[in-house]
């Protein structure tokens, strides 16, 4: 919040002063994990069943069967996210108490087996595919993104090629309809337990990805050809030509 919402933005628009990255709408609409989905969805991307909660009506009920997962609406890196697993006979408690600081709107989220798959577009080409694999953690949560060691990523990801070509088309299409600009991130599962087809699923798209030492974007750039510092230029320059 207020760095990839559109709040930043939105000022840096009132003082007329270049930008990398989203605007104020594409990024507002990101942060909004039901909005992202309903646009994503009404251009064919395949996304999760989902449902939109105050979190205090799951306290004694599920709210779908599970596994499923529950996500603050508003949040990023992965913040506030909890999986319900098959089997747990209630919701998570720690959603309905006063330890909860993620807001009162929760996304409940049926749950995707399979593999962690991100896609970066820069500009309007899709770069690689990566997969992740976190170490030592159940999920793709914020120590494994930003802790040294705590992911390993693949990439390019070993997945068949119509797989690989499908999964960069989607990350585009996303990139383009939910109006980003500069570089993005979108995140997939990827189900193939039971065929090499499997089922895509799209969860975000991250319009302002991490540039830190652990983070995705400058690996799969530079897998591209892209040095850090040639990502860095580019990025400026795409701003700068926005005047």
């Amino acid at each position: 919040p207020f760095g990839e919402d559109g709040t930043i933005q939105g000022i840096l628009e009132y003082l007329a002063i270049p930008y990398t990255h989203s605007g104020v709408l594409a990024s507002a609409l990101a942060m909004n994990k039901e909005q992202a989905k309903k646009i994503a969805k009404s251009v064919g991307i395949p996304v999760a069943e989902s449902k939109v909660v105050n979190r205090f009506a799951i306290q004694n009920k599920h709210p779908m069967k599970p596994p499923y997962v529950v996500k603050p609406v508003n949040e990023g890196s992965s913040f506030g996210v909890v999986i319900v697993h098959e089997g747990q006979s209630h919701p998570p408690q720690v959603i309905g108490s006063s330890d909860w600081k993620y807001g009162d709107t929760v996304m409940v989220e049926r749950y995707v087996h399979g593999r962690e798959l991100t896609c970066a577009v820069m500009g309007d080409v899709a770069l690689g595919v990566c997969e992740i694999i976190p170490t030592g953690h159940s999920f793709y949560d914020y120590d494994s993104k930003y802790v040294a060691g705590g992911s390993k990523h693949e990439c390019p990801a070993k997945i068949s090629p119509n797989i690989y070509q499908k999964i960069q088309t989607l990350a585009l299409k996303a990139h383009q309809a939910i109006g980003c600009r500069g570089v993005s991130r979108s995140d997939f599962r990827y189900d193939d337990r039971h065929s090499e087809n499997g089922e895509i699923v799209w969860l975000e798209i991250n319009t302002q990805p991490g540039m830190t030492p652990t983070s995705l974007v400058p690996e799969i750039a530079a897998q591209a050809g892209h040095s850090f510092g040639d990502l860095l230029s580019w990025m400026v320059e795409d701003a700068s030509c926005l005047r």
